[in-house]
């Protein structure tokens, strides 16, 4: 009943495998390894975009940060919600990897920004000259840090906005496949045919053990990016380890296949809880997470039948047992109905 995230599951067994087979003899470092080749060339056949440049490192944070480095000045601002990981949860590395750029929080409503909250936020920028900061990329995260999806068209608004401003717009894409299978659409249609420019596409989080993807849909930006790559110590020598994992995780759409395994693991939960009397969700669930709330008691319940760590909100000890905790559970691949079956009856008490 481990539901605390998608990065605390193991890692697939045909992922390890591959690992195993990487460490069979020699490969050219830093990216000039045979199965970097074959990474490159089936995620642009995924994306449909043979122009695509393409680059492994092993973090989420390195992913968006350099990244968005690559788009911004010093003295840009980045706009995204107020929900986005850049934000919460990587210690102002965006800040850092760029040489300062800030980052302006666009309203948002179930952690998804709207085209007019973004129009108006934008727009309010450039206004004091040379006294503020300029305006620089979107960020948009698919799925957002609330469990929910933009749409294609909501993405496509987003993307209109930007480009309407002659800005770039780049998708965090920490859970991009779990995005995906809960929106049927193609990874074209999510990204650069709605006006993405550069993806972070996630492995970690769906059955790898630590890699994620940056895609430049313009492979005019891949020489900046290979440049502030390396010197933010994201180059890895050994760079067939962080090949064979993406790989592997291509082959025969595994990743499909896992992020549909963790959105129906999460949809089987919140049926389950929604039919408990005093569970409230905070946020419709769309893909893989959900955060709900109930009382105390019952998270005390779960707990010490062995529930892992999964509060958002509050704290499990405390004298009132009816008050309300929140709680944030992410399903990832390896969840069994079991366990989901069996974390649902202990709420149910």
């Amino acid at each position: 009943m481990y539901f605390a995230s998608d990065n605390t599951g193991p890692v697939h067994p045909n992922v390890m495998a591959a690992l195993a087979r990487a460490n069979e003899g020699y490969a050219m470092p830093y990216g000039a390894d045979d199965i970097m080749a074959q990474v490159t060339t089936r995620i642009r056949e995924i994306f449909e975009a043979p122009e695509a440049a393409v680059y492994l490192v092993a973090t989420g944070t390195a992913a968006n940060s350099i990244s968005l480095a690559t788009l911004t000045r010093p003295f840009d601002t980045i706009f995204c919600s107020p929900e986005a990981h850049i934000h919460e949860d990587e210690c102002n590395a965006p800040e850092f990897y760029t040489g300062g750029a800030k980052l302006t929080l666009v309203p948002a409503e179930d952690a998804k920004m709207s085209s007019d909250a973004l129009r108006n936020s934008i727009a309010g920028e450039e206004t004091r000259g040379v006294h503020g900061p300029q305006r620089g990329p979107v960020s948009i995260t698919n799925v957002t840090e609330r469990g929910t999806v933009y749409s294609v068209a909501e993405i496509k608004a987003l993307c209109d906005v930007a480009k309407g401003f002659d800005l770039p717009v780049h998708l965090d894409g920490a859970r991009f496949a779990n995005a995906l299978v809960a929106l049927g659409c193609t990874p074209a249609e999510m990204t650069w045919k709605a006006g993405v420019d550069v993806v972070s596409f996630g492995g970690t989080k769906n059955g790898c053990m630590g890699v994620e993807a940056v895609i430049f849909f313009d492979p005019k930006h891949a020489w900046e990016f290979e440049l502030r790559r390396k010197r933010g110590g994201h180059l890895f020598s050994k760079n067939r380890f962080l090949a064979a994992q993406m790989l592997a995780y291509l082959e025969g759409d595994l990743w499909l296949d896992l992020a549909r395994q963790a959105n129906a693991a999460n949809a089987r939960l919140v049926r389950g809880l929604k039919q408990i009397d005093g569970i409230v969700f905070l946020h419709e669930p769309d893909a893989n997470m959900s955060f709900a709330g109930w009382a105390r008691a019952g998270h005390q319940r779960l707990h010490d039948a062995g529930a892992a760590y999964y509060i958002w909100e509050g704290q499990l000890d405390g004298d009132n047992p009816d008050e309300i905790l929140t709680a944030r559970m992410v399903a990832d691949w390896s969840m069994s109905d079991e366990n989901v079956d069996r974390f649902i009856a202990l709420a149910r008490g």
